[in-house]
């Protein structure tokens, strides 16, 4: 997952938790909009308008995918092999 200090963590996820029951007590079908949404303004707001940063968000976006599919999706994918069996 993304390393940031433990010490920064705590004023992270307060800063987030509103936001991450918003987007929760939405339907399922908007909590994606709602989340592509948020992330880029995030982005917007964080970056400032040049091509460097815009690399930049590019690479954590990418860096999100990879940590997501490592730490959470992996891992519930061997889960279920384990349980249903593997594609033969």
């Amino acid at each position: 997952m993304p390393y940031i200090k433990k010490d920064q963590r705590p004023k992270t996820d307060a800063a987030m938790e509103p936001l991450l029951r918003y987007i929760q007590s939405l339907p399922v079908e908007e909590q994606d909009g709602a989340l592509n949404y948020s992330v880029t303004r995030i982005i917007r707001k964080v970056y400032p308008r040049k091509y460097f940063h815009y690399n930049r968000a590019l690479g954590v976006l990418s860096a999100i995918t990879h940590e997501l599919y490592r730490h959470v999706i992996g891992p519930y994918e061997d889960e279920k092999i384990i349980e249903n069996g593997d594609v033969e």
